[in-house]
C-alpha cells in the first residue's frame, strides 16, 4: 500500500470510529454487543472480533501500523459507510441491533 493511500485511509478511519477506546471497549463488554452480528457456529460475531480489532490499532502508534492494521481499517471504512445507509426506523431506537452492531465496528450514530 502507498503511503497516499495510508493517509486517506487513516483519515477515514478516525472519522467512521468516532467511539473512544474506553467506549468501545465498555460496549464489547456488554451484552447487546455480544447479541448482535453474523456468527458462525455459534462463535463470536465479525463485528464484535472486529471491535476488537479497533481496540488493537488504536492502542497502536501511527507508524507501527501494518499494511495488515490498513488493510482493516479499510474494511472498517466500508462497513460504516454501507451500514449507515441501512437502519430505516430503527436509527430512533437507542438499543436497535443495527445500532449494536454499529457500535461493534466502532461506530455510534447517535454521536453524529
Amino acid at each position: 500500500m502507498a503511503e497516499t493511500d495510508h493517509a486517506e485511509i487513516w483519515t477515514d478511519f478516525n472519522e467512521a470510529v468516532n467511539m473512544t477506546p474506553a467506549a468501545l471497549r465498555k460496549h464489547l463488554d456488554s451484552e447487546a454487543s455480544k447479541a448482535v452480528g453474523q456468527k458462525s457456529d455459534g462463535d463470536e460475531s465479525t463485528g464484535h472480533a472486529m471491535g476488537r480489532r479497533i481496540l488493537e490499532i488504536k492502542d497502536k502508534k501511527k507508524a507501527d501500523l501494518s499494511d495488515d492494521d490498513y488493510a482493516a481499517m479499510r474494511k472498517v471504512v466500508g462497513y460504516v459507510h454501507r451500514h449507515l445507509k441501512q437502519g430505516g426506523k430503527a436509527r430512533n431506537e437507542p438499543d436497535s441491533a443495527w445500532r449494536m452492531s454499529l457500535m461493534n465496528w466502532g461506530h455510534d450514530p447517535q454521536k453524529d
